[in-house]
């Protein structure tokens, strides 16, 4: 079969189950207001959540480094990659989240699909919440260990689990999001840490839609649950919160030797970009000096939230920054998301497979620079659409 027929067939099948996503296409600077398919409407799509893609100070500070070191590293970090800029931010990274160690990836995917493997082989065991993001269910696969699942927040089913296999196998590693990207609610990382921990098992959270946004200083969704000194591997991202693009790993030193000497994801692959660093860099600190992004941002999602709820319209289970509204069917979801934007709103519907079938919803994401007029204007035709 070639290419063409094998391609046909293929997306055939994806449109007839109503599940053939295309990509739109933006303009200008990711923000609170954006060009969506050629059209001005209010973004609540993103994850730029701070508002600090297009800061002035991390702008400038990607511009500076490009006049510097150039637009690219020029190789992996162990041939000719390696600048003291990614050794600097790294630093930084790993005194903001209280660790011995960071370090960077080009992207969270990889740095699943790097970590996991390096923590966890033949023998081993991984353990992780049936709601995972894909990059640790790919990471889980390649890492050649016994995966089992346990239903998602189901701290029991984890106990029994652990219980059933922890003096069977080798090393033993537990994995969850810190949030779950299509839910928005937080891992229950209070009781699941201590858990992993009774019984000899490391956990890995990845969190990169928590780092920046939850806890008293942003350090994520292990600061708010107050585990933040247990856990063994942190994984965030610098694409959301921090503005920039790229992710990280962080833990103890022995850790960062290991991801840079078995890390495929991380040794095979070019180094971030120094303008890419740069701005990382600077949005850490923008975000360490200005809690108040932080603050908002959370005030904005509970005004988002209960504006909802107060309608009759839930966005349960979410606690955090990503509020799904569950419409169900897939043709459904999809047209409402596109009156939505000939009306000036961008919330982009989502669909199987990045969620059950059946459960297909406007996937919602306010940021901390979205005025409360904006918001409720949200609510408001959101209400109209979906009640009447």
């Amino acid at each position: 079969m070639s290419v063409e027929s094998r391609a046909s067939a293929l997306l055939g099948a994806l449109q007839k189950r109503g599940t053939h996503r295309q990509m739109r296409v933006m303009a200008c600077a990711q923000s609170t207001r954006m060009s969506v398919d050629g059209r001005e409407v209010l973004l609540f799509a993103g994850s730029n959540y701070l508002d600090l893609a297009h800061h002035p100070e991390v702008v400038e500070a990607a511009v500076a480094a490009t006049r510097e070191f150039g637009c690219a590293a020029g190789g992996s970090r162990l041939i000719n990659g390696n600048f003291e800029i990614h050794e600097a931010l790294e630093s930084e990274l790993a005194e903001f989240l209280g660790t011995e160690a960071a370090l960077a990836f080009s992207t969270g995917y990889m740095a699943n699909v790097g970590v996991i493997p390096a923590l966890a082989d033949r023998g081993d065991l991984v353990i992780s919440d049936a709601l995972s993001h894909a990059s640790i269910i790919d990471g889980c696969r390649l890492s050649r260990a016994a995966v089992r699942i346990f239903p998602h927040g189901d701290l029991d089913c984890l106990e029994k689990v652990l219980r059933e296999t922890a003096s069977t196998r080798g090393e033993v590693l537990v994995v969850v999001d810190g949030v779950y990207s299509m839910d928005g609610d937080v891992a229950p990382l209070a009781e699941l840490v201590p858990l992993a921990k009774r019984w000899g098992a490391t956990v890995l959270v990845d969190d990169a839609h928590g780092t920046g946004t939850l806890g008293a200083t942003g350090r994520g969704s292990s600061e708010l649950c107050g585990v933040g000194r247990d856990v063994d591997v942190v994984l965030g991202t610098l694409g959301k919160s921090l503005g920039s693009f790229g992710a990280f790993v962080a833990g103890s030193r022995a850790l960062r030797d290991l991801l840079v000497n078995t890390a495929r994801s991380f040794i095979f692959s070019c180094a971030l970009a120094p303008p890419q660093v740069a701005a990382a860099r600077a949005a850490l600190e923008v975000m360490r000096r200005e809690p108040w992004r932080r603050e908002r941002l959370s005030q904005n999602a509970d005004r988002l939230r209960n504006g909802l709820a107060q309608r009759g319209i839930s966005t349960a289970p979410s606690t955090t920054h990503i509020l799904p509204v569950i419409v169900g069917d897939n043709d459904a979801t999809m047209k409402l998301c596109e009156r939505l934007l000939e009306n000036g709103i961008y919330a982009q519907g989502i669909r199987h497979p990045s969620v059950p079938e059946g459960t297909a919803r406007l996937r919602i994401t306010p940021m901390a620079t979205h005025r409360s007029s904006e918001i409720d204007h949200l609510v408001d035709l959101l209400a109209k659409e979906l009640l009447g």
